[in-house]
């Protein structure tokens, strides 16, 4: 079964579009023909925004909703993603995997194109046939992309700019707290990755995670949206596994893994001197983890949410 991942983000983003207005996103069109839809940068974009984003990035192959979530008996804002589809919704499309760089411009890329790009190793390992007529690319970054870029990106991608949208939005706004929210599944599937397990053997995802409070800029927005999956993100996963491989496994997923753990993403981001690739690769992960075995129905927990953590960053 082939299922293209960009044209049922590009009909998501048609509808996004369409309800522009309501919506308070702003579309434009680039010199090339490339549609741009800012969801929260010189406008005020929102939270239904954010959750059709968050949608527009697994591909159409995951659903993100609104609810209370319970983080240590508290009540609290939060979000629900389900994908019946983890490793095409979550690593082939919404892991912000690819890193743009041109003349001065930077975005950090996910969504559905970067599987017609492939510019990331992790594509080697995932059952990915990629075919559409159009791309879709979803950028976390306050600036709007030039044309000249949009060009260089649907020339990687095999469509004409007139095919290619670019959706962006800053990580400090609305929308953007929401889409890195949403990555909760998404985190716990590249976690397993990053520790040589066959992601395609993960039959299905469930998550929740507290919704992180907007941030005064983009910096402070990062600390928060990251500590929101790091220390109150929690996924079950049903795996195509056996118990003694699941119950080896199940410990090695959290966040909790990592040597950086248990800090503010913010105060670990700032010690690395603000340098990604210098903080540990495993913390990146949600805070608690359940494995369901689905050969023997038994399940494997590991971890826990971290409401101190939460509590002093979300108030920071």
């Amino acid at each position: 079964m082939t299922l293209s991942l960009n044209d049922r983000a590009r009909a998501l983003a048609d509808r996004l579009a369409d309800d522009a207005d309501a919506l308070r996103v702003a579309v434009t069109t680039l010199r090339g023909g490339t549609r741009v839809i800012d969801c929260g940068s010189a406008v005020a974009g929102g939270l239904e925004a954010g959750r059709r984003f968050a949608e527009i990035t697994m591909g159409g192959l995951g659903s993100v909703a609104f609810a209370p979530v319970v983080v240590a008996g508290r009540s609290m804002p939060g979000l629900v993603v389900v994908t019946d589809h983890p490793a095409l919704a979550c690593l082939a499309a919404q892991y912000a995997g690819w890193q743009i760089k041109r003349d001065g411009y930077f975005a950090m890329a996910s969504g559905p194109g970067r599987a017609l790009i492939r510019a990331e190793d992790l594509y080697d390992d995932l059952d990915v046939d990629e075919r559409a007529s159009a791309a879709v690319l979803c950028l976390e970054t306050r600036d709007a992309p030039p044309d000249e870029l949009a060009v260089s990106v649907a020339e990687r991608a095999g469509v004409a700019p007139g095919d290619l949208t670019l959706l962006f939005a800053p990580t400090a706004s609305l929308a953007g707290g929401v889409q890195v929210a949403a990555r909760v599944v998404e985190t716990a599937l590249h976690k397993l990755h990053e520790i040589d397990f066959d992601v395609r053997r993960v039959v299905s995802g469930y998550g929740t995670c507290p919704l992180p409070p907007v941030a005064k800029d983009d910096g402070a927005a990062i600390g928060r949206t990251n500590d929101a999956v790091l220390y109150g993100g929690q996924v079950e996963l049903t795996v195509d596994a056996g118990d003694e491989e699941l119950e080896a496994l199940v410990e090695r997923v959290p966040s909790s893994s990592s040597e950086d753990h248990g800090e503010p993403f913010g105060r670990v981001l700032e010690a690395a001197g603000w340098d990604f690739y210098k903080i540990d690769p495993l913390l990146f992960s949600p805070a608690e983890v359940s494995l369901v075995s689905v050969k023997s129905g038994r399940s494997f927990h590991a971890g826990g949410v971290e409401p101190a953590v939460l509590e002093r960053s979300f108030r920071g």
